[in-house]
């Protein structure tokens, strides 16, 4: 029942209620600029009554009330848009990181800058041009040599300037995983503590804030989703893996072993299995390191390995003026020094592999003559072996298209000998080496007999470089073994070329095996490599690369700066509307403070009329 102090009770509750709204909007106004906050909101609510209708109580015209209590001080947060943020944030960070980069890949190309490597390259061939013109003209012997020592640096530039920009991804994927392991472990630990505040029934709403802050900022790192469903266990996935599970945290560690890259991969600490990212920063930098710089690197080795290896094979046949022959007019560096191309590959001291870049058949082909066999070759593809068959109304030129087409790592074209000639692209999966042919097969005779390139048909006359001396399987074909790992850093003129210019063979030897003063057909040779249709890589010329190079970079800067534009104007909307419920406006605030401060004045001032009431009934009655 009522009591004579009861009153007081009243105004008491109501004072303290009061206060925390007070303190509470004081909290909002001192956190309005931290990162992260969102305001928060006093629920009040009425004390319950003194009588209840079903216990025995006094006869009372009503219930009497008891004032007011806080029932709680909670965060005012949207989690369904705090779920589609955190799944959204990736992309805006992952677009941003390929645009930073791609702004620094740009200008390595220079098009059309005169320090470009086409730009050089043309100027190479035009030196072999004007040599040809005047066969016997040292001049223009030291303006080939000097036009080429120009291009082999510009091309040496470009490779340097890659592996640069690889190497400073490299470093961010170190920095952005320790930053994924450190933030994963934070937000283990914050939860450990929420579900201890929350099980002494209060509300950690600043923990809160502090969790969806280090979880939002996970998000700009690696792709994350969030699983709300039990409230004692706050789970974070990424790709299909849990990362965070209460307060378990799993860690990223990096296996430097990365077979031929020479860089680190991701793996998950407790099961060892790759730890791969679609998304953020980290799988941004990821890919490009491991993607889209290793392309580049590639289609430049690609198109330096066969440049130097086209002007050789003119070159080495060639006679100079000074009547010496057999030259190579690039130095080529070999990735191994067996001349069979032996190579140790797992390292316990024993050959095991064969490292062949090229093969050349013995026999001379006509390129629009019909074939009349019929069979299937075999090649080392990018995702395995494929098959190429060839018909008995097939030309070579047909077989040579049609091998180039495939989805082989293996390519071929005929030799101004019209010899058949095989050669090994860069490889698309990062175990397997660039420039080493892995697998040649035939099931009939258009390889062995026909061309000259292996000994014998099916899979008991297959070359396969899972072997020491696989070139045994070869019928007298000439081969070269693998160049050194990114051609495009080593590419040099002979120095033998480069301190005698008269070395520089401008035609073929005669009967006499001299020179002769007015040859020029073998200048003419290397400057019409310039637009013969010589597969390199993906490309048809060496036009057709530059141009789908410059391409290819250019597209794929615009795409990153468009969406990241596109990312960019999602996530502002999505964060404005986040900011219209969770953030604080001063102004608000301060009225709500006027408006509890005169709440608590008028409690107090309840408290002082009771207080008189009960000095009153006190000190006055029977006086």
């Amino acid at each position: 029942m009522s009591g004579t102090f009861a009153g007081i009770e009243i105004g008491k509750r109501s004072l303290m209620a009061h206060n925390v709204q007070i303190q509470t909007a004081g909290h909002n106004i001192s956190n309005a600029d931290t990162e992260g906050y969102s305001r928060q909101r006093v629920t009040v609510a009425t004390m319950d009554p003194l009588d209840r209708p079903d216990l025995e109580r006094a006869e009372l015209p009503g219930q009497l009330g008891q004032g007011t209590v806080v029932q709680s001080v909670t965060r005012v947060r949207d989690e369904l848009l705090d779920n589609r943020i955190f799944a959204q944030t990736n992309l805006e960070s992952y677009w941003n990181t390929r645009d930073t980069y791609y702004s620094m890949i740009e200008p390595i190309y220079n098009e059309p800058d005169e320090i470009s490597v086409r730009t050089n390259m043309d100027k190479f061939w035009q030196a072999w041009q004007e040599l040809s013109n005047d066969p016997g003209s040292d001049a223009c012997r030291q303006a080939v040599v000097t036009r080429a020592e120009s291009l082999a640096n510009s091309i040496q530039q470009n490779n340097k300037s890659l592996l640069a920009i690889q190497q400073q991804v490299n470093g961010d994927i170190d920095a952005s995983v320790k930053q994924v392991n450190d933030i994963t472990r934070q937000i283990a630990e914050v939860n450990t503590e929420i579900v201890r505040v929350m099980g002494m029934g209060d509300n950690p709403n600043d923990l809160m804030d502090r969790r969806d802050l280090l979880v939002e900022r996970l998000g700009n790192l690696i792709n994350v989703t969030v699983v709300r469903s039990d409230p004692d266990e706050f789970i974070v996935h990424t790709d299909g893996q849990m990362i965070v599970q209460g307060g378990l945290a799993r860690q990223i560690d990096q296996v430097t072993d990365m077979d031929n890259s020479g860089y680190s991969k991701l793996i998950w600490h407790d099961t060892q299995i790759d730890a791969s990212f679609r998304g953020g920063s980290l799988g941004a930098l990821v890919e490009l390191r491991d993607k889209d710089l290793r392309s580049e690197l590639q289609s430049l080795d690609t198109m330096t390995q066969n440049f130097a290896d086209l002007v050789n094979e003119v070159h080495s046949n060639a006679i100079g003026k000074n009547n010496v022959t057999g030259l190579d007019f690039f130095t080529e560096h070999p990735f191994v020094e067996n001349t069979n191309g032996n190579y140790d590959r797992n390292g316990d001291g024993a050959v095991d592999s064969s490292y062949i870049f090229r093969m050349t058949g013995s026999n001379a082909l006509r390129p629009q003559e019909q074939i009349g066999l019929a069979g299937t070759m075999t090649f080392s593809g990018k995702q395995g072996d494929i098959t190429v068959t060839y018909y008995p109304t097939d030309t070579v030129e047909d077989v040579v298209n049609r091998i180039n087409d495939s989805d082989g790592e293996v390519k071929a074209y005929l030799d101004r000998n019209s010899r058949l000639v095989l050669k090994a692209t860069t490889a698309e999966a990062i175990s397997n080496p660039d420039f080493v042919i892995r697998h040649v097969e035939d099931s009939g005779m258009f390889l062995t007999g026909y061309s000259g390139i292996l000994s014998g048909s099916g899979e008991a006359g297959a070359y396969d470089w899972n072997q020491p001396d696989a070139v045994n399987s070869l019928a007298g074909a000439q081969f070269a073994v693998t160049p050194i790992m990114h051609p495009s850093g080593y590419i040099v003129v002979n120095p033998v070329i480069a301190s005698d210019v008269q070395s520089v063979a401008a035609g073929f030897a005669n009967n006499q095996g001299r020179a002769d003063a007015d040859d020029g057909r073998a200048a003419v040779e290397i400057a019409a490599i310039r637009n013969s249709k010589m597969m390199v890589g993906g490309e048809r010329t060496f036009d057709d690369y530059f141009a789908d190079t410059v391409t290819r970079i250019g597209l794929k800067g615009e795409q990153a700066e468009n969406m990241l534009a596109s990312q960019k104007a999602i996530m502002n909307d999505l964060r404005d509307l986040r900011d219209s419920i969770s953030g604080v406006n001063v102004d608000e605030e301060l009225a709500d403070i006027i408006k509890f401060q005169y709440g608590y004045q008028a409690a107090a001032k309840f408290i002082s009329v009771q207080d008189q009431l009960l000095n009153t009934l006190i000190n006055r009655i029977g006086v």
